[in-house]
């Protein structure tokens, strides 16, 4: 039975321990010094405590060598994302808003007809989308009035095709595609900033997360498709993260954009164009997929821009995220 088996082994580990005490009392009674084992204890404590790396040698102990591990890999980047919803106003106007997340670009476009063949001499990005930008696509959505209503300037690309106006509020691109919106003059452009592309209209619609003063009066935001004021309405805003939220109505006042925009976040926002043939956002649901139209009730087609288009536009595209290194990442530190 399993009892009397561990019975048994009871009287064979009390002769062991017997045998072992005998042991100890030898070597205590030996004439070794008493003091040398206890000076092997404190050299092997003190190996034990410069870990495996240490190594005792005639001029002393070599340097120990920590080996740091890297920190955890950050988390990976939100992906790329265009947020549509709509909201109804106090005055039932409905207001589609697109927030742009994650790493995305975005390019200005020249229109065949306006900025027009000044601008097609020296810039690469024209009326149509074409290319690896049409692989990158996300969304893409209108620009401003146009030039000669004298609302603003605009550059494109490093070239200057109407003089850039102080105190109008500007969409300033940089040459990796990163926008913000600014009033310029008034901190844009920044000290040392990279301005590549520029489209400036009008002054701002949002300043400091509120809706300004002149955006409550619809007589100062352009002239309206048969005088007014509820017209086809787009604006550009930017909220405290750096995100650009666009938002547009087929039947708005320019208050109703503003209030739209700040509910969505936005700091500062801008008016863009207005009037039915000229509002415009379309989206696809995955990089170079299929685009659709947005704004309730907007005249153009979805694929309108991949086809050429005769004013300003604005493209957001993904950016490509290098792939992380398969290297180890460790540190020597030597002491």
């Amino acid at each position: 039975m399993p009892v009397s088996r561990t019975k048994r082994r009871f009287p064979l580990a009390g002769a062991l321990a017997g045998l072992l005490a005998a042991m100890v009392t030898v070597a205590a009674c030996s004439s070794a010094p008493a003091q040398a084992p206890q000076a092997g204890a404190q050299a092997q404590a003190g190996a034990a405590a410069h870990g495996p790396t240490a190594r005792a040698t005639g001029h002393g102990a070599a340097p120990a060598v920590t080996r740091v591990a890297a920190p955890p890999s950050a988390a990976p980047p939100a992906p790329p994302r265009v947020t549509v919803t709509r909201m109804r106003t106090a005055d039932g106007s409905t207001v589609t808003v697109a927030v742009f997340t994650g790493p995305v670009r975005y390019v200005l476009h020249n229109g065949s007809g306006d900025p027009g063949a000044a601008a097609a001499r020296v810039v690469r990005a024209g009326s149509t989308v074409t290319g690896a930008e049409r692989k990158q696509l996300l969304a893409a959505f209108n620009g401003g009035f146009k030039l000669v209503a004298g609302v603003g300037g605009y550059e494109q690309e490093g070239h200057v095709i109407s003089p850039l106006r102080a105190g109008f509020a500007s969409l300033v691109i940089d040459r990796s595609g990163q926008a913000r919106i600014g009033v310029w003059g008034q901190g844009a452009p920044a000290g040392g900033e990279a301005v590549y592309s520029v489209r400036q209209n009008l002054k701002p619609l949002v300043l400091g997360g509120k809706p300004t003063a002149a955006s409550g009066d619809w007589s100062v935001w352009g002239v309206t498709l048969g005088g007014g004021a509820y017209v086809a309405r787009s604006a550009l805003g930017q909220d405290a993260a750096g995100n650009l939220i666009y938002a547009a109505s087929m039947s708005a006042v320019p208050i109703d954009l503003a209030r739209a925009l700040v509910a969505h976040g936005a700091r500062i926002a801008m008016q863009l164009d207005i009037n039915p043939s000229w509002v415009q956002l379309d989206v696809a649901s995955k990089p170079g997929g299929s685009l659709h139209a947005e704004v309730p009730g907007q005249y153009r087609p979805a694929d309108q821009y991949l086809y050429g288009w005769t004013r300003d536009f604005l493209t957001v595209l993904v950016t490509p995220v290098a792939a992380p290194s398969t290297r180890p990442d460790l540190a020597r530190i030597q002491r």
